[in-house]
């Protein structure tokens, strides 16, 4: 009879955290040659959308996986290190290579649906569009005079919430 390994949580149900402390620790003990690297983000938001900037330099777009699921992003890849350039007599080494994962948790204001990729100059931006009930809209306020009568009021910024 064969030994199985038990594993209580599969990658994706592993609390963010610990995915990444797990990622870190794995990646050093299985790969001796090179270091663990970390693309960085920015991420910012628009009126209508949230915008997140991964710096992938040297990442071919065939190394790079994204998902949404559960309202988590995820961005995994690998920047290679090439072997020729072993031979070519380096003298320092100091550019990190290896697999990465980040993940990032969503607010409900992002449609799953229209979310869009690009990867240009080593900049992959993935743009996750909000959904029409989390946009900003106007809203006309009418003030009532003394006897019933309607004057023209302010109109205000709102933004609606779930």
């Amino acid at each position: 009879m064969a030994l199985v390994r038990y594993n209580p949580f599969t990658e994706e149900e592993l609390p963010a955290p610990f995915r990444l402390f797990q990622d870190s620790v794995n990646r050093l003990l299985n790969d001796q040659q090179v270091r663990p690297w970390t693309p960085a983000v920015d991420i910012f938001e628009t009126e209508n959308e949230l915008v997140l900037k991964a710096d992938v330099p040297e990442v071919e777009l065939k190394d790079i996986d994204i998902r949404l699921e559960n309202g988590t992003l995820s961005l995994k890849g690998e920047r290679k290190f090439e072997n020729e350039e072993k031979k070519k007599g380096f003298h320092r080494v100091e550019r990190s290579y290896g697999s990465f994962a980040r993940y990032f948790t969503l607010p409900d204001s992002v449609d799953p649906e229209h979310v869009a990729a690009e990867y240009n100059d080593g900049v992959l931006t993935v743009t996750l569009p909000k959904k029409e009930m989390a946009k900003p809209r106007s809203i006309q306020v009418k003030v009532n005079g003394q006897h019933g009568e309607t004057k023209a009021g302010k109109t205000v910024e709102a933004k609606a919430t779930k």
